[in-house]
């Protein structure tokens, strides 16, 4: 039984990880028919958007394209930067969405950025918590731990929401302002719902460990009465 489990908890993230480079290495060699860069259609969405304040930089690394709620700016790897593919063209699309989220106070991204420091802690010293608990048969501590560790899990569990919605945005945007035509939609949608993969992964194991520990926790207080 541990062993399927942690097979599914390995293999789960390693199987979108690769369904996402794959797709994108698949799309990223389809030029788009506008021939603009993910540079370009990034700043056609976001002044379509009033959003003149919202920078774009170029950002090295594979796939590390981000936005700074902090500076305002949409960071973009290399190739999507200057690249005209489709891959670029939606990826570049969705960062854009979450300005435009931020922009109109989106509650599920503002709830995740008030998160993000309970997630950090979180994550950093339940599994000390959990461990130290689970080794000294010490319930209270345990419990302590996943407490904690609920926090991380509900960061990603939020983060699905956010990263769904920004991508809807990303095919209504991209569309509207001809970074790509009607007959491309599909491919671009391939790209965004690749990525889309690594969130609903990362928090389906997640919530599979809490609930591992939570069956833990029952059965060591079980043991204690």
């Amino acid at each position: 039984m541990f062993i399927v489990y942690f097979a599914i908890i390995i293999l789960v993230p390693l199987w979108a990880q690769m369904k996402v480079k794959s797709t994108y290495k698949k799309y990223s060699q389809v030029p788009s028919s506008s021939g603009l860069t993910g540079a370009q259609v990034a700043r056609k969405i976001l002044d379509q958007n009033g959003l003149y304040n919202v920078t774009i930089e170029e950002t090295p690394g594979f796939l590390s394209d981000h936005y700074d709620p902090r500076s305002k700016t949409v960071r973009l790897s290399s190739t999507n930067f200057h690249g005209t593919s489709i891959a670029g063209a939606a990826v570049a699309a969705h960062e854009v969405g979450h300005a435009i989220q931020d922009q109109q106070d989106y509650a599920f991204l503002k709830f995740r950025h008030a998160l993000v420091p309970v997630a950090s802690f979180g994550s950093n010293i339940s599994w000390i918590l959990i461990l130290v608990g689970i080794f000294a048969s010490i319930s209270n501590l345990l419990l302590l731990g996943i407490i904690f560790m609920a926090g991380a899990v509900l960061f990603q569990v939020v983060t699905l929401p956010v990263e769904f919605n920004a991508s809807n945005r990303a095919m209504d945007e991209i569309v509207s302002v001809g970074g790509i035509r009607n007959e491309e939609e599909r491919e671009t949608r391939k790209v965004l719902n690749a990525a889309a993969l690594t969130y609903v992964a990362a928090a389906a194991v997640a919530v599979l460990e809490l609930v591992r520990l939570v069956l833990i926790y029952t059965g060591m207080t079980q043991s204690e009465e």
